[in-house]
């Protein structure tokens, strides 16, 4: 693929993420709390998880590891982070719910597939065939982008573990029915879990300081931001007593 019809597709992507952020954010995804039956067939909520998520997971890896790129020292610790996400995201995490019996649309399914195949494919084949030793010498792991960036993941990825945890413990074996989160990141919002994600992959794409990482920061906030709306949403109907002063998303702002 020549580079120029390679941004002309991420600057597309781009694009379509902004197109799509109005209707998206009236539309309230059918799964988890929101379980609606209207939207056709259904699976098993922890097979779906593992099937929206792995293309992320192999799809990246693959045009990374067999790019034809010189993929410089820094493009490895990249690498490295994508995996240490998705690895957790699709392969520990649908292990760690305690949703036995609880089902996810396929339609929600095949939609995640092809959101994480893309991603997958612009961020891989950029740093594993269109990457530099120019664009990222070794010097580039004291550059400030590189260290911000780093940081800023790293504090996403611990919010959005913590909060996982603190969800999947909320209730104890057997139990059913939802309560108001208390612990952690949720004192502040509604959805650490989304907060922290978003934080992660803004910091990917500080770090990365490209075309391709900041692609999927947008559709990160593009998809999260609007379940995050929808959760704050319900819980303020669901529990009278909510607090008002926690936010849906972003502690103190939104």
């Amino acid at each position: 693929m020549k580079e120029s019809t390679f941004y002309l597709l991420v600057y597309t992507w781009i694009a379509i993420a902004i197109f799509v952020f109005p209707v998206i954010i009236r539309i309230v995804a059918p799964y988890g709390r929101h379980s609606s039956k209207k939207w056709g067939a259904v699976i098993d909520n922890r097979l779906g998880w593992i099937l929206m998520e792995l293309p992320a997971l192999l799809v990246f890896a693959c045009f990374f590891l067999f790019g034809t790129g010189n993929r410089p020292a820094v493009t490895w610790i990249f690498f490295s982070l994508w995996l240490l996400h998705y690895l957790n995201r699709t392969l520990v995490f649908p292990f760690r719910l305690r949703t036995k019996g609880k089902k996810m649309p396929l339609a929600i399914v095949l939609m995640g597939n092809g959101f994480n195949f893309m991603n997958g494919f612009i961020n891989g084949y950029f740093l594993g065939t269109l990457a530099t030793p120019d664009q990222y010498p070794l010097g580039y792991f004291l550059d400030m982008r590189f260290i911000a960036g780093i940081l800023i993941f790293f504090a996403g990825m611990f919010i959005n573990w913590q909060a996982d945890t603190i969800l999947i413990h909320l209730r104890k074996p057997g139990e059913t029915g939802y309560v108001i989160p208390q612990k952690g990141f949720f004192r502040f919002v509604s959805c650490p879990n989304h907060f922290g994600e978003i934080l992660e992959w803004t910091g990917f794409a500080v770090m990365t300081w490209s075309l391709p990482g900041l692609s999927f920061a947008v559709w990160t906030v593009v998809n999260l931001l609007p379940r995050a709306l929808h959760h704050h949403k319900w819980y303020k109907a669901t529990f009278p007593d909510y607090p008002a002063e926690r936010k849906a998303v972003f502690p103190f702002f939104l």
